[in-house]
């Protein structure tokens, strides 16, 4: 009997900095993005509804872009955006070759690339079996994608958010730095909160808190981990307001 996936319905948020070539400091890396898209093929297939936010660090950066390049905070931000809505070109462009069904939605209008983001034509073409890109961010500067990301798929209804990183989960602090990090399986939100644990902004882990919504941080280098966590198999950390996390 074949098993049905734990997760109807998720939220998958990727960092842009993933699609950097590390060795040319190409911003897009051709490989790597056919590599991720065919992850997200494998849940599209077994009929996962999947919504997709990317972030936009690989081409820039708000916060520290707009620090480093002498642009007020605001205009960062929104050259943020903007980034994020490459990168959605990027994924649907890609996806589509896959033979995968997108629609890309964007908070700030531009209607000759995106559907503007509207919550019921979102769900909608969810239901159909289309992955969804959400870019643009909030569509308002002071808010991160992983922000964008909790919103959403509080919005949609997602069952879970999937934050896919470089590394396989929360810590108490940086693996890369300290021999003796801990890995946690799981977190409640309040603990994650508390401990200021960086993997997330705090408005993204209060809305998911809010909302119920659990995350599930793991690692991208792992060869079919989106399935794995679909599935509910044990993979990364997650974090939800279970009192026995």
């Amino acid at each position: 009997m074949e098993q049905k996936p734990k997760y109807k319905r998720i939220i998958l948020k990727l960092s842009g900095e993933v699609l950097r070539n590390t060795a040319d400091g190409e911003p897009l890396d051709a490989d790597i993005l056919t590599n991720i898209c065919k992850e997200v093929k494998k849940v599209y297939d077994i009929g996962v509804e999947v919504g997709l936010v990317i972030g936009g660090g690989n081409i820039f950066r708000g916060l520290s872009g707009a620090e480093m390049r002498g642009v007020d905070r605001t205009t960062g931000d929104y050259m943020g955006m903007l980034a994020t809505v490459i990168n959605g070109l990027a994924f649907m462009d890609r996806l589509e070759k896959l033979g995968v069904t997108v629609r890309l939605q964007s908070a700030i209008p531009m209607d000759k690339l995106a559907e503007p983001f509207i919550l019921r034509r979102a769900t909608r073409h969810l239901e159909r079996g289309r992955v969804v890109i959400f870019a643009g961010g909030t569509g308002n500067p002071y808010f991160s994608t992983d922000t964008c990301a909790a919103l959403r798929g509080s919005e949609i209804g997602a069952d879970m958010l999937m934050k896919a990183t470089k590394v396989d989960g929360i810590y108490d602090k940086d693996p890369a730095k300290h021999e003796d990090a801990k890995k946690y399986d799981k977190l409640h939100f309040v603990d994650a909160l508390r401990d200021r644990l960086n993997v997330m902004d705090s408005t993204a882990f209060s809305l998911c808190m809010e909302n119920k919504m659990p995350i599930l941080v793991f690692s991208m280098r792992e060869p079919g981990s989106i399935l794995r966590a679909v599935m509910g198999e044990t993979i990364g950390t997650l974090v939800n307001n279970d009192p026995t996390a």
